[in-house]
């Protein structure tokens, strides 16, 4: 029996990794909405309950990768690489952590209203977890290959763009911008959503090396 028939014959057995992998994906896309919703709102209670319920999905994304964690320290047999079980869970939890980052500093730096870019990448975010969640559905069944380098490919094509929307933003603030303490908490923001759309490619990455040895 070859590797690739074995790991197939194990897939269909797996209900811890998967679901915690969806899970997570799951989460990803709620927290993006959650981010979309704080840059596009201007009444400040708002706002700070959104960023509470920013908090709870980032605890919840923590507690996943724990999950997952414990698992690999418990199970001796697992649907795919140990490392790439790892590198996936640990590039989830970077993607979380910055998208809560950006939240977060909008809150600390007390920044009221969110600039066109900051607009822009956050409905990108958006688009990057849902393709990231889409893809992570489909690694129970690997029949339908195209369907993750589908996702994988518009992942990098949303970070590309965000890369683009970013350097002109920051460009546009040293031309435009004369307050210098508002000119870096505006980087800060952008910043942070900009390297959560890095750690999306991040993850497509790990996707793209678990399809070369396994599909």
């Amino acid at each position: 029996m070859s590797l690739n028939s074995i790991f197939q014959y194990f897939v269909p057995k797996d209900k811890k990794f998967f679901p915690l992998f969806e899970q997570a994906g799951n989460n990803l896309i709620e927290m993006s909405k959650l981010l979309k919703d704080i840059v596009n709102s201007s009444n400040p209670e708002k706002k700070k309950d959104f960023t509470r319920k920013m908090e709870d999905l980032e605890h919840k994304g923590d507690n996943i990768t724990h999950q997952i964690h414990l698992e690999l320290g418990k199970n001796f047999i697992t649907p795919f690489d140990r490392e790439d079980i790892h590198s996936l869970a640990s590039s989830l939890d970077d993607v979380a952590d910055f998208i809560h980052g950006a939240a977060n500093r909008m809150d600390l730096y007390k920044v009221e209203k969110a600039t066109e870019p900051m607009i822009e990448i956050a409905d990108l975010l958006v688009e990057a977890t849902e393709h990231v969640s889409k893809a992570i559905h489909e690694l129970r069944d690997l029949k339908n290959i195209r369907n993750i380098t589908d996702s994988c490919v518009r992942i990098n094509s949303v970070e590309n763009k965000a890369d683009y929307i970013f350097d002109k933003a920051v460009a546009d603030l040293f031309e435009f911008e004369k307050d210098a303490i508002s000119l870096i908490k505006h980087k800060e923001v952008l910043s942070a959503m900009e390297d959560a759309t890095d750690k999306c490619e991040d993850v497509a990455n790990v996707l793209e090396s678990i399809l070369v040895k396994n599909a």
